[in-house]
């Protein structure tokens, strides 16, 4: 059974900095997919973030992180990471780990979540 752990979450000021963590286990070693994080404000859908394939280190990012944040996996692959620098207090969400079975890292990576990870971004 897939799981996905998130973790990293906070409070911090604008233009600061985290490292959100997600420990992935369940995937078969022949298995392709995507995986990344979503964020969630209240009132609002879950909006793709960022993801990154399992086979490969292509990423795709939201033009309002494009150039702030960063995934990135481990070499083990069974971690991923989200770094998140010049933090606005509009990035400030529940951000959750997510994955799917695919060959395209895009949006559509929500068939597995974690429990999601507060960020909080104060002015």
């Amino acid at each position: 059974e897939v799981q996905l752990v998130d973790s990293g979450g906070g409070l911090v000021q604008a233009g600061g900095s985290l490292r959100l963590s997600c420990v992935v286990s369940g995937f078969a070693d022949d298995d392709e997919y995507a995986i990344g994080w979503l964020r969630r404000t209240p009132g609002q859908e879950p909006e793709g973030i960022s993801c990154i394939m399992s086979t490969d280190n292509r990423t795709v990012y939201a033009n309002s992180v494009k150039g702030r944040f960063t995934l990135s996996r481990d070499n083990a692959g069974n971690t991923v990471y989200l770094q998140m620098n010049n933090l606005k207090p509009e990035d400030t969400a529940i951000y959750y780990c997510a994955a799917a079975i695919t060959t395209d890292c895009n949006g559509n990576y929500r068939d597995y979540w974690g429990k999601g990870t507060v960020v909080t971004v104060s002015s």
